[in-house]
């Protein structure tokens, strides 16, 4: 086989790491010599051939479009002459600070983000993300150093109020929420989606909890709910790496720029206008048939350069919840996570894992216990806080409140500041960000009950 007269789309799936979704679109490589021969050629791809050669026609896709019409050629300047193999090397040298990655970012296109990837080691991946740092406000400030957010998420099979009320009040009792509250819905209506607004809001504004909620339904009931005059904080849209895969979800770029203005339009934070949240995932183009002979990897990472159009406060990879016929097991889920954090990092996005698996794949709360630790490291910008890290709506495995407890502990790392004062204020944390024992003096265990229904 001839590697050199590859085409980029088929060089990158050749050079992946093994996954079973590769596999099932079956442009994997056949075997790991052929990984590693493929790996050593791309290794050799100058970088400008990325701005030069699209894996997705320009002509057929509006994702390509924007990519190359928004890529910032001065941006680019200080790397234009690399090849993958060089920019992989200088990445982890002591001259690619923060600053410098951070100005690069415009730079850098989510072909080449992915290209690198595939060149890296575990700890070549946790080492360059730890240097990315992503900064986003709303009502509190998200991705500052020393910090880990968490998203709260209070999923009720039912969408009761009181149900999801507890578990809201669990998490706050754990240090969770400052990321966001965000519910996924049981029932998916603009009436049930403003009553679980309305109720957020009402429990942020009594209690003065200096976060923003979220409920993640599709955009076009968002826009509804807020022509409606419901309280929305965030807008949230699930995206893909393609034109063709965000149509399966129903969303296009023109549409999402709606829905942005929209809810810029509410000018509802207190501190910054991120106002957008979105929630991405290896294999979902595969599985709407709309990948393009693409390398999931690859698709994953042009969904982030979806995401960076639109300066969301939050970008979120759900990354095992698809299921073991895109990453079969722990150790390719454990990749892919590290992979996508340092992609969405290096692209200048907030980034956020749902550290999960469901519960037909080879993988366990073990598994998911290293990827924690690794991404904790690796300077992720948030987590999932589910109740006992069992999601009883979505049904698959996350990490819990305790789990958030856990990582920051182990790494010194404190929620938000606005928000790390308010637990202070409750005697939640104290002043090193640990947590406290709760007194039943505390008016936040009246929360359970208050909640108007």
């Amino acid at each position: 086989m001839t590697y050199t007269k590859m085409s980029l789309r088929e060089l990158l799936a050749k050079a992946t790491p093994f996954r079973s979704g590769d596999v099932l679109a079956g442009i994997a490589a056949a075997n790991e010599e052929e990984r590693v021969r493929a790996q050593m050629t791309l290794a050799d791809v100058p970088l400008s051939r990325f701005l030069q050669e699209c894996v997705i026609p320009y002509e057929e896709d509006e994702v390509t479009r924007l990519i190359i019409d928004e890529h910032d050629k001065e941006a680019f300047a200080p790397i234009s002459g690399f090849s993958v193999g060089e920019f992989r090397d200088w990445l982890l040298t002591d001259q690619a600070t923060t600053e410098t990655l951070t100005q690069l970012s415009p730079g850098i296109t989510p072909e080449m983000a992915a290209a690198v990837s595939k060149l890296m080691r575990i700890q070549d991946l946790i080492l360059v993300a730890a240097k990315c740092q992503v900064i986003t406000k709303f009502r509190n400030t998200i991705g500052l150093p020393g910090t880990l957010s968490v998203r709260l998420q209070p999923n009720h099979p039912t969408d009761d109020v009181r149900g999801i009320a507890a578990s809201t009040l669990d998490g706050l009792c754990y240090g969770c929420g400052d990321a966001v509250i965000g519910i996924n819905p049981a029932t998916d209506n603009v009436e049930n989606i403003t009553r679980l607004l309305h109720m957020l809001d009402g429990l942020i504004e009594s209690y003065q909890i200096p976060t923003q909620s979220c409920v993640l339904t599709h955009v076009t009931t968002t826009m509804e709910a807020i022509h409606n005059g419901a309280p929305v904080d965030l807008c949230f849209q699930s995206i893909a790496g393609t034109e063709k895969a965000n149509r399966s979800f129903g969303v296009d770029l023109a549409l999402l720029k709606e829905a942005h203005e929209a809810t810029l339009s509410l000018g509802r934070g207190n501190c910054g206008d991120n106002v957008m949240y979105f929630e991405t995932g290896q294999g979902s183009a595969l599985s709407a048939n709309a990948n393009h002979g693409v390398d999931q990897q690859t698709i994953e990472a042009r969904a982030y350069g979806v995401a960076r159009k639109f300066h969301p406060l939050l970008v979120n990879t759900v990354v095992g919840f698809i299921g073991p016929e895109y990453l079969y097991n722990g150790k390719q889920i454990l990749r892919a996570g590290l992979e996508d954090h340092f992609c969405g990092k290096l692209l200048g996005l907030p980034m956020g894992v749902d550290i999960c698996y469901t519960n037909h794949a080879e993988a366990d709360q073990d598994d998911m216990d290293v990827l924690l630790t690794l991404l904790g490291n690796s300077g992720c910008t948030f987590i999932m806080g589910v109740p006992g890290a069992d999601d009883i709506m979505l049904n698959y495995q996350s990490t819990s409140f305790h789990d958030a407890a856990y990582i920051r502990k182990l790494l010194n790392l404190k929620p938000a500041p606005e928000f790390q004062a308010w637990l202070e204020s409750l005697a939640i944390h104290d002043k090193a960000g640990r947590l406290l024992p709760i007194e039943k003096s505390n008016r936040l265990l009246e929360l359970n009950t208050e909640v108007n229904v």
